[in-house]
């Protein structure tokens, strides 16, 4: 016969599908009253029919506390071997970890122990992972992101069940039950279950918002916290999904190649709601490889007025070394570039060998000259690479020089009848960003004849009584 916590962990499985089509779930127990009693439900349920899964537990041992965290292994195994489960036990370096990253130990903890248990799961055929997550658990969570500042999705809280690296399916059968219930259960049960000391620190945020913020707003509070912090949760959790499925329905008509990274193309975005707008800026920085857990709300809504104000190379610098830029009509999502090279460096320059090889920085210039009747005529004519460009050698003035751009360069750009500066030029000709930063200008004594990879100038062209062509082809980084 099922215990009141027991069935209720088994309804809320029921209603959120937690133990659909599950094979083998790995049962992440630390030891502590929660996750002790998770794994007695689960035996309990499994006994019941309830769960048809196989259950194997994991016990991610993080040598912060000494003894204690040994004492905590053994207990895991314990009981374990009581309930007739397997367990798999690993232990981790989280201070060093912690040391090398430049990350709390917090933070730190909580990476290697997802990542531990992933790799457990994969390795020991467990499809899913369920945690001792409980309804307490959820509402200091919540209070923890509307302190740091938050929107619908973060008030999502603890979901009952996502999917993370490697398809693996974390689930949080104990969501519906609080820190209160959890015990009463294990003294039910006559369980033990293991106590740790720094739970009670309130240097710790997590533990500052459990043992002095909830209970003093616990106490003016009509119910239970907890329990509508839970519904706040549950209906966030609802919106958020319909958010998702239109975002869904216009990613790939906005989403184009953006240099190092990719873009979003902001005239496919007017119709859309803010709520949409914001779901498709986390999936393009999730997508370059940042992580959501130091965003914040003000870091959507710097990229939201980054793309109302339409302001071309204007940028937002996020967590994760991560850039957000305005290219015309198109945000950029990326890494940072390196700035321009103006001011320092601007004045170094490479004398051009002609013909022969020239080396300058990462840059490679292959010069050679040819006759006229060297070229096909189709060839001069038609279309090159950008890193390849013919000039009339006669036109010259030798020698040539490679640098990078300085202030107040002008040309003339071929098909213009007169000069422009290199900056306003590469503005009106909407030149993305991640190229304008990595030009390389190719000059004779008298003026620029190439702004290479976009333009060559017009008085260095080809004509029809070019006599000796120049071909130079640049390789490098743009």
């Amino acid at each position: 016969m099922l215990l009141g916590l027991e069935k209720k962990v088994a309804d809320f499985a029921g209603s959120n599908g937690l133990f659909d089509s599950c094979g083998k779930i790995l049962l992440a127990v630390s030891g502590g009253a929660d996750s002790t009693a998770l794994v007695y439900c689960m035996a309990a349920l499994q006994c019941a029919g309830v769960v048809g899964a196989e259950l194997l537990c994991a016990h991610i041992n993080h040598g912060l506390r000494g003894e204690q965290a040994d004492l905590d292994e053994e207990f895991v195994v314990e009981q374990s071997d009581r309930l007739g489960l397997g367990v798999v036990v690993r232990r981790v370096d989280v201070r060093g970890h912690a040391r090398k990253e430049r990350l709390s130990l917090e933070t730190a903890g909580r990476a290697l122990r997802m990542e531990s248990l992933v790799e457990i799961a994969a390795g020991c055929g467990c499809g899913s992972v369920a945690t001792a997550h409980q309804k307490d658990d959820n509402a200091e969570t919540v209070v923890q992101r509307l302190a740091r500042g938050t929107g619908f999705r973060g008030l999502g809280g603890i979901w009952p069940k996502r999917v993370f690296g490697g398809g693996i399916v974390f689930m949080r059968p104990l969501l519906c039950v609080g820190r209160g219930e959890v015990v009463e259960y294990l003294r039910q049960r006559r369980i033990r279950w293991r106590q740790d000391h720094t739970n009670f620190d309130c240097g710790y945020r997590r533990n500052y918002i459990r043992h002095r913020l909830l209970p003093v707003l616990q106490q003016d509070f009509a119910g239970s916290l907890a329990g509508q912090l839970l519904e706040l949760s549950r209906s966030a959790r609802g919106f958020h999904r319909l958010v998702c499925r239109r975002a869904d329905e216009v990613w790939t008509d906005v989403v184009s190649e953006g240099g190092d990274g990719f873009a979003l193309n902001t005239s496919g975005l007017a119709r859309e709601l803010e709520p949409v707008l914001v779901e498709l800026f986390r999936r393009g920085i999730v997508t370059v490889g940042c992580g959501e857990r130091d965003l914040t709300r003000r870091h959507y809504e710097r990229i939201l007025q980054l793309y109302k104000e339409g302001l071309a190379g204007a940028k937002v610098e996020l967590p994760g070394r991560v850039v957000v830029r305005r290219e015309y009509d198109r945000l950029v999502f990326g890494r940072p570039v390196e700035k321009e090279r103006f001011g320092e460096g601007a004045a170094e320059a490479a004398k051009l060998a002609v013909p022969g090889r020239t080396e300058f920085r990462r840059y490679h210039v292959e010069a050679a000259v040819l006759e006229r009747g060297q070229v096909e005529v189709g060839r001069l004519l038609g279309v090159k690479a950008s890193d390849v460009e013919r000039f009339d050698l006669d036109e010259l003035r030798l020698p040539l020089f490679v640098r990078f751009r300085r202030r107040g360069d002008r040309f003339r750009p071929l098909g213009l009848g007169a000069e422009k500066k290199v900056g306003k030029f590469l503005s009106s000709a909407r030149v993305a960003r991640e190229v304008r930063e990595r030009i390389v200008i190719v000059a004779d004594e008298e003026k620029i004849i190439w702004v290479w990879p976009v333009r060559m100038s017009e008085t260095a062209k080809v004509t029809g009584k070019t006599r000796r062509i120049l071909e130079l082809r640049i390789e490098g980084e743009a």
